[in-house]
Order: structure tokens, then C-alpha cells, then sequence
């Protein structure tokens, strides 16, 4: 798949690290010339990625955590986050609104939010293993008035 360009960030489980893949994502999307609605959109499906992430790859300890952003043919945006952590069994279970593992106080409709603000999203994981959520969204050219 041709891209146009790429970013590529790696950063250590921390919750103070959200936001900075918001932001670094915000900057790197914005070469796309989106609404400040469709910023916050895309930054929002990172917050809810990385967070997932940080809660629940790695309860207990300290990991890794990586996003590549591939701005592809057609104005598309690609996020892919990654990390190393624990893994999930039934990746369909873990779709579903309402589900956590986090406890009472997650919401557990982070995949449900990231989908809402992306054209697709794909998740993949493995127990011990990690879990990749790959997601795009096509960002219209705005035309130029003259």
C-alpha cells in the first residue's frame, strides 16, 4: 500500500504518555487539513486506544506501547497501536458496550467510541501476546477559494 508519509512513536505505558499521543497525532493528522471536529474525533480514538492500552495490556506493571500513523492514497489516515502486554482471549467479547475488565470505573465503551469516529476499525490480539487496533479515516480535501 503506497503512503505518503509516516510517523512513528514509541513510548512507555504511563498514563501522562496519553497525552502526548493525542498530540503527536493531533500535529501529524493536521498536514491533512481537518476540521477541528475531525481532529477531536481522531484524537479522541487515540486517547480511548493508548488508554486501553495502558489500563489493560498492562494492569500491573510497566510496558510498551507504539503507534505508526501512515497518511495513504486518497486523503486516508492509518493509526495502528500497538503493545506487548496481555492480551485478550475473545476480541469480540471485548467489542461489546458496557464490557471491561477494568473495574467499576471504566466505562468499557472505548471500541465502541473508536469505531464511532473512524471509518474502520480492526482489533487484533493474542493472550501474552498484545493487541493491535488498526484504525482509518478518509479526511476530505477541503478546496481552496480563489
Amino acid at each position: 500500500m503506497k503512503f505518503e508519509n509516516y510517523l512513528k512513536l514509541e513510548f512507555p505505558s504511563k498514563s501522562s504518555n496519553e497525552a502526548l499521543a493525542r498530540s503527536m497525532v493531533g500535529v501529524f493528522a493536521s498536514q491533512l487539513d481537518p476540521s477541528m471536529e475531525e481532529l477531536g474525533d481522531l484524537k479522541t480514538a487515540v486517547s480511548e486506544a493508548v488508554t486501553n492500552a495502558i489500563v489493560h495490556a498492562y494492569p500491573n506493571t510497566l510496558g510498551r506501547i507504539s503507534i505508526r500513523c501512515r497518511i495513504l492514497e486518497e486523503n486516508r489516515l492509518e493509526i495502528v497501536i500497538r503493545d506487548w502486554g496481555v492480551g485478550m482471549a475473545d476480541v469480540e467479547q471485548a467489542r461489546q458496550p458496557l464490557f471491561t475488565t477494568g473495574g467499576e470505573e471504566r466505562s468499557g465503551m472505548g471500541f465502541t467510541i473508536m469505531e464511532s469516529f473512524m471509518d474502520s476499525l480492526t482489533v487484533k490480539s493474542r493472550p501474552g501476546a498484545g493487541t493491535t487496533v488498526v484504525m482509518k479515516r478518509r479526511l476530505p480535501r477541503r478546496r481552496v477559494e480563489r
